[in-house]
């Protein structure tokens, strides 16, 4: 049992993942030949038979629902082949984060493989604000564009939609955000597994996820009725979309289960011999090996160095600019952008950390982690494009939801980003404080708002009681969730394999995060003036080697670098490859006094 009353250095409790004995998890690991150690692995993702087990570690394309379960489905495919057969001009309207210019380049891409160019209109953050709006609508009208493709936005946009239809546009919609009051905009077809009416049964989907159903349908349907035969042209690999797909749905931190996972581990694995130039540039540039078998892109990569360059020309006022890099065709201008992506993310870091600092010194001066469970701080100095990471850096602080609003002081009014802790829905919580705003929309994990500033005090104090009445305290409670006990002896190469199965690691699947409970640590380096590389030994001299990144200056590298003290120790089990040689290898989470 672990020990669940007792403080690691970092004030978390080690909460165990799985309380039950998984009795049936037991016994499908002693069928199957796995290590002992997935048995609560196995619990958590309710892996209950052999053929659920193999399904999980082996995902497959194939066992991909059939893309017309969506509702809505039908009827939008119908209107995309009149618009192939009469030649009419048509537009894809993408938001300006990774998960919208993921989802615009897919679809350019795959018009672009049957031979149709079409246009692509992303909002200017810092102007037009997220999502469609009357004027964008009234422009692509007077340009002749006949059908527009919304992806990942137009669920919320029923003014813009309602201008659109009376400009003569036909507009599908394709989302996934939460619908408010259940209202369905104005369109042809309004594509988004979270419609409450919808029996899709996987509700995870980002809204690339969404885009590539889409395109599956149009190509099947294009298919059946002979088009690539009349046309001669070759039908479309879809597969080769695929690394569009794991990229958006990976930064949008959708949950990686179901058909999420399928789709993320099959993009990833394409992402090795990817042919999308754009991408190839943005790897390169942030330091990752872009090609070839030895390539093994992993979601943490794509979510803190590709994810991050992506979204910098949205955030700072370029929003075309992400979805350019990854349709375009022309290398010396893939190379361009990606540059200046990577320009654009630094300057957006030094915005972030000057943000941070301040929203940091408010905190601490108005004490408001003594007074509030939902924190709101704003300031008319702050970027509204950063506004949303900086929410969560304070989450990962405070543990606790939080909302950074950037005043416009000239307006009159102030936008906002939130993001939350697991299990706390923090839509909703923003949905009843929905008096007192302009806007809102999102998920249970982040969502954007806006408002009327002299509202702002009304927000913070309705919001946090929100926050309170819905929700238990014990989700308030820093906490570390771990998997199980894992003795020293049990670490072996066959268990590292077997998790390496496991990935891609993220929401809903999280990396198994285990507890070696009562070890001594030797060889102790610090590595760049940060990093400590160690070894733990047991008392019966089983040694595992280890790592902390970051761990210098904090409490877990004091910790580490203190002499004769015996210690428990959570991390993640895998393998170190250092000189063609694989090492099994201990990534230190936390650690507390044995």
């Amino acid at each position: 049992m672990i020990c669940q009353t007792k403080k690691s250095v970092t004030e978390r409790i080690w909460q165990p993942r799985v309380t039950d004995p998984a009795l049936r998890q037991s016994e499908l690991i002693q069928q199957m030949g796995l290590h002992p150690a997935l048995v609560p692995v196995l619990a958590h993702r309710q892996l209950d038979s052999a053929q659920a087990v193999l399904d999980f570690l082996q995902p497959r394309l194939s066992h991909l629902d059939d893309p017309n379960m969506l509702l809505g489905m039908d009827r939008a495919v119908e209107r995309v082949i009149i618009a192939l057969e009469q030649r009419q001009p048509m537009a894809v309207f993408g938001d300006y984060d990774v998960d919208g210019a993921t989802s615009s380049a897919l679809l350019v891409r795959y018009f672009r493989a049957l031979d149709v160019d079409v246009r692509v209109y992303i909002p200017d953050r810092l102007v037009e604000g997220y999502g469609p709006n009357a004027t964008a609508m009234k422009r692509l009208a007077s340009d002749g564009i006949k059908l527009v493709i919304t992806v990942d936005c137009g669920i919320a946009s029923f003014e813009a939609l309602d201008v659109a239809a009376e400009a003569g546009m036909d507009v599908i919609v394709t989302d996934h955000h939460q619908l408010l009051d259940g209202c369905l905009p104005r369109a042809i077809a309004v594509i988004n597994p979270n419609r409450p009416d919808d029996p899709f049964p996987h509700k995870e989907l980002a809204g690339v996820g969404v885009a590539f159903y889409l395109a599956m349908a149009i190509n099947r349907a294009l298919r059946h009725r002979g088009w690539f035969d009349a046309t001669n042209f070759p039908e479309p690999d879809l597969k080769q979309l695929l690394d569009l797909v794991a990229v958006g749905t990976i930064s949008d931190v959708a949950r990686l289960t179901g058909v999420n996972r399928i789709l993320v581990a099959s993009g990833l694995n394409m992402a090795r011999q990817s042919k999308n130039i754009g991408l190839q540039a943005l790897m390169q540039i942030a330091g990752i090996s872009n090609s070839g078998p030895d390539l093994h892109l992993t979601p943490t990569q794509v979510g803190f160095q590709l994810g991050p360059r992506i979204n910098a020309g949205g955030r700072l006022g370029v929003g075309l600019l992400g979805s350019e890099l990854l349709f375009t065709e022309d290398g010396q201008r893939a190379e361009a952008i990606a540059r200046q992506l990577d320009q654009s993310n630094r300057d957006r870091q030094e915005i972030e950390k000057k943000i941070l600092q301040q929203a940091l010194d408010m905190i601490e001066t108005e004490r408001m982690t003594e007074q509030w469970l939902g924190l709101v701080v704003a300031s008319a100095e702050w970027h509204p494009g950063v506004v949303g990471i900086v929410a969560s850096r304070l989450v990962e602080r405070f543990h606790r939801p939080a909302v950074v609003i950037a005043l416009d002081l000239a307006s009159g009014e102030g936008k906002g980003s939130g993001r939350s802790v697991p299990g706390v829905n923090l839509l909703a919580a923003i949905e009843a404080t929905s008096d007192h705003l302009l806007h809102f929309g999102g998920h249970r994990a982040a969502a954007g708002l806006s408002l009327r500033c002299d509202q702002l005090k009304a927000f913070a104090e309705r919001f946090d009681q929100a926050i309170r009445q819905q929700n238990s305290a014990d989700l308030f409670r820093p906490t570390l969730i771990v998997d199980g006990l894992l003795p020293l002896a049990y670490t072996d190469h066959t268990l590292a394999a077997q998790l390496q199965q496991l990935q891609p690691f993220g929401p809903g699947n999280p990396e198994p995060v285990f507890v070696i409970e009562s070890v001594q640590v030797h060889h102790v380096q610090v590595i760049k003036g940060r990093h400590i590389r160690c070894q733990l030994i047991d008392h019966k001299g089983c040694r595992l080697d280890a790592i902390s990144f970051s761990a210098v200056p904090g409490p877990v590298g004091e910790t580490l670098l203190a002499r004769n003290v015996t210690l428990d120790i959570a991390g993640t089990l895998g393998l170190n490859r250092y000189r063609q040689q694989d090492r099994l290898q201990l990534t230190i989470r936390d650690v507390r006094m044995a």
